[in-house]
């Protein structure tokens, strides 16, 4: 006799959660329009407030919903802020290695510099420049400069203009960047040696030298897994949480 395993439904405010993000990335709800009061979605889907309330606060959790004020809730679009951290979490939750981050890091991160030597704005350049300005003051008071460091990579990032490549490289990018941050009480090179990398890698970018960015940022990459081992620390360490 054939096999039937048992049916699997849904708690029903899954189901509201469902219908209404295919509303959402099918167009029919876009970003900015006000979603339709609990009372109303209650009464169109056949289930009560609480199951509606229920099926909010998760595509909030999402990004596709924010508030504003204490009762309007308006469609939104997922950035970084509530992408990145859920990923991050992911990784560190499948026990990814150092060696996994830094092989798509080293994929990565040459394509954004060729790709932010073709695209950034001066402003964007400025604020690359800012960056590295701000390197220098904390290397120089001694100061940790790991977050300057991530905030970095993001900002090349979006230099890229490919908005694709700025979702996706973020969350790896968190983990790895991070957790270079202690090296440089372990390998005392390690500060100046990253701002030297960056200063080069935004000369080529402001210069518009697609190849000679791609090359620094390998070369800055490589450094990093070099620096990590220097520190003691194995490629197949697994990247502890932030």
């Amino acid at each position: 006799m054939v096999e039937i395993s048992k049916l699997t439904v849904l708690p029903a405010y899954q189901a509201v959660s469902r219908e209404l993000q295919a509303l959402i990335v099918g167009g029919q709800l876009s970003p900015g329009d006000q979603l339709p009061s609990e009372t109303d979605l209650a009464e169109r889907f056949g289930v009560n407030r609480s199951t509606v309330r229920e099926g909010i606060r998760q595509l909030e959790s999402e990004g596709l919903l924010r508030r504003e004020g204490r009762k309007r809730l308006l469609i939104a679009v997922p950035g970084q802020d509530s992408l990145s951290p859920r990923m991050e979490r992911a990784l560190v939750m499948n026990d990814v290695t150092f060696r996994e981050l830094w092989q798509v890091a080293l994929a990565l991160e040459p394509l954004v510099a060729t790709l932010a030597a073709q695209h950034a704005t001066d402003d964007q350049i400025a604020a690359l420049n800012a960056n590295a300005a701000a390197m220098e003051a904390g290397i120089n008071a001694g100061r940790n400069i790991g977050e300057l460091d991530t905030e970095f990579h993001s900002l090349m990032a979006e230099c890229s203009g490919n908005r694709a490549l700025l979702l996706s490289r973020e969350p790896v990018g968190q983990l790895l960047f991070r957790a270079y941050i202690g090296l440089g009480e372990s390998v005392s090179q390690a500060p100046a040696r990253n701002l030297a990398a960056h200063r080069s890698i935004i000369a080529a970018v402001a210069a518009r030298d697609a190849d000679g960015a791609a090359s620094w940022m390998r070369r800055h990459i490589e450094d990093l897994r070099r620096g990590w081992l220097l520190a003691g620390r194995s490629v197949d360490d697994r990247i502890e949480p932030r």
